[in-house]
């Protein structure tokens, strides 16, 4: 066999394994039509500056998709902005290559993440560097492979030194594209990540840790479990789980952690069904956790169940910043907060000193920082978890008020004001309300969203009824009448 035909057969096998462990991984809708994006955003970055020799921003994008949403979908990314791309530069034998090449630039972004380290930003700009001679060093080995007839060492790296000021001058673009644009893509990314798979991270649990807590109030009445919407829930949930005792996004698909923890949060806030099951795969598959996100996450589906928490308390408690935030982010700042305060651990009163100061002058909350648009989303997060802390009345009532006058006609909330409902954002506002023992709205909107089999559409109008949609509705109807606290008081 010819070194080209080997290192091709090689080669194909790779490629053919890493998009089959993409199809397994089974993406939502969304997660593909982001994939398609940023393929097409990485083809377009490369068409752009096609007139300065390898200077693209290709690369930053690829690891940056890698390191907000996997390796499976980081992969994708570069693999087929690759492929598209040499639509317009020319197919051959290099296409293959140059797709393995910055497919192991998804991975690598991946690697990172799973890692759990806190990347500053000069640092990851150096990482997009060095990853810039790693697609030289691929594309490298295959003009030796190809062209260089005896493929010797000493010809190996004749290539590189030819090689090497193509090589550097990527790494320089790199390094300067990630620090003009890769801050803003990777928030964005870790945005849609937690509003995509972990927006649900303790809403229910956060409800049985402050159920009354707010100013002594009283506690709040029992949901009647005897509501159809609710009995019919709990039952497509019970019906969606697999064989292995996991969820996935929807009955039949496979067990991950975003949705077995999403399960169980609801099961548990319900007060009926087993949720132990679901709760002893998340144990079994703690090395599926990449960023902070998903340890909050995992921190509160186990405090529901009294779980072992294997270490992941003092894991996020590496991710709070001296001043007391995650990610310099609002998000993960609020559910580091809930993730704390069900492990009673430290930290909580910093972080809420931190959140209290991205309040904006209209009472809402963002995502990232003070200065952002507010969300109906964010806002409710932040009111659960300064309830939690124990923070001034002040600025929860003027957050309450905030989302009190985002409510449609409907009876729905939105995620931005002015929008359209839907029943992800109104279990947030509900939980919001039920948190602080006050009044609220939105159970009427997320009954008439559930479906004869259980399963809540996401909207008027879109039928999607994802397990999470589901859990979090359940929830909101009937986890903050629980009496239960999640650390067994």
């Amino acid at each position: 066999m010819s070194w080209q035909l080997a290192s091709f057969t090689l080669l194909g096998l790779a490629l053919i394994g890493c998009f089959t462990w993409y199809e397994r991984s089974q993406p939502s809708s969304r997660t593909v039509a982001l994939v398609a994006t940023l393929a097409a955003l990485a083809t377009l970055g490369r068409l752009a500056f096609a007139p300065i020799p390898d200077v693209k921003p290709t690369t930053d994008i690829v690891l940056i998709a890698g390191y907000a949403l996997g390796g499976a979908p980081g992969f994708a990314v570069g693999a087929i902005s690759a492929l598209a791309s040499n639509l317009f530069f020319g197919e051959g034998p290099w296409t293959p290559w140059q797709m393995l090449a910055w497919g192991l630039c998804g991975l690598a972004g991946a690697a990172l993440a799973r890692g759990g380290w806190r990347i500053p930003r000069l640092a990851m700009a150096l990482i997009c560097a060095a990853a810039g001679f790693g697609y030289g060093f691929v594309l490298d080995f295959y003009t030796w492979v190809g062209y260089s007839g005896q493929h010797t060492l000493a010809q190996y790296l004749f290539i590189e030194g030819e090689a090497f000021p193509f090589n550097l001058a990527q790494a320089i673009g790199n390094f300067l594209f990630y620090l003009a644009f890769g801050p803003a893509l990777m928030r964005a990314l870790r945005r849609f990540r937690l509003r995509l798979d972990v927006r649900f991270v303790g809403l229910a649990l956060l409800v049985l840790l402050a159920t009354g807590t707010w100013g002594g109030g009283g506690a709040v009445a029992r949901a009647d479990m005897q509501s159809g919407a609710l009995r019919a829930e709990l039952g497509y949930l019970e019906r969606a789980e697999n064989g292995d005792g996991g969820f996935g996004s929807a009955p039949g698909q496979p067990s991950s952690q975003l949705f077995t923890a999403w399960a169980v949060i609801g099961i548990a806030a319900a007060g009926s069904g087993d949720p132990s099951k679901p709760a002893a795969w998340i144990e079994s598959h703690l090395r599926q956790l990449q960023g902070p996100g998903d340890v909050e996450r995992t921190i509160l589906a186990l405090s529901a169940v009294h779980a072992p928490l294997h270490g992941l308390v003092r894991r996020l408690e590496r991710d709070e910043a001296a001043n007391g935030s995650v990610g310099d982010e609002s998000s993960l700042t609020a559910f580091a907060i809930l993730a704390l305060g069900a492990a009673n651990a430290p930290g909580i009163d910093r972080a809420a000193t931190w959140l209290v100061r991205q309040q904006n002058s209209d009472g809402g909350f963002s995502f990232a920082q003070r200065g952002s648009p507010s969300d109906v989303d964010d806002t409710a997060a932040a009111v659960e978890a300064l309830v939690a802390a124990g923070a001034r009345r002040s600025a929860i009532s003027h957050a309450l008020s905030y989302i009190r006058h985002a409510e449609n006609a409907d009876g729905g909330f939105p995620e931005e004001s002015g929008g359209p409902s839907d029943s992800q954002s109104t279990s947030w506002a509900l939980q919001a309300f039920i948190a602080t023992g006050g009044p609220g709205t939105g159970a009427a909107y997320l009954e008439r969203m559930t479906t004869r089999s259980g399963a809540v559409d996401y909207s008027a109008g879109v039928s999607e009824t994802p397990v999470w949609v589901t859990a979090q509705a359940l929830a909101a109807l009937a986890g903050a009448s629980l009496p239960l606290d999640v650390n067994g008081a």
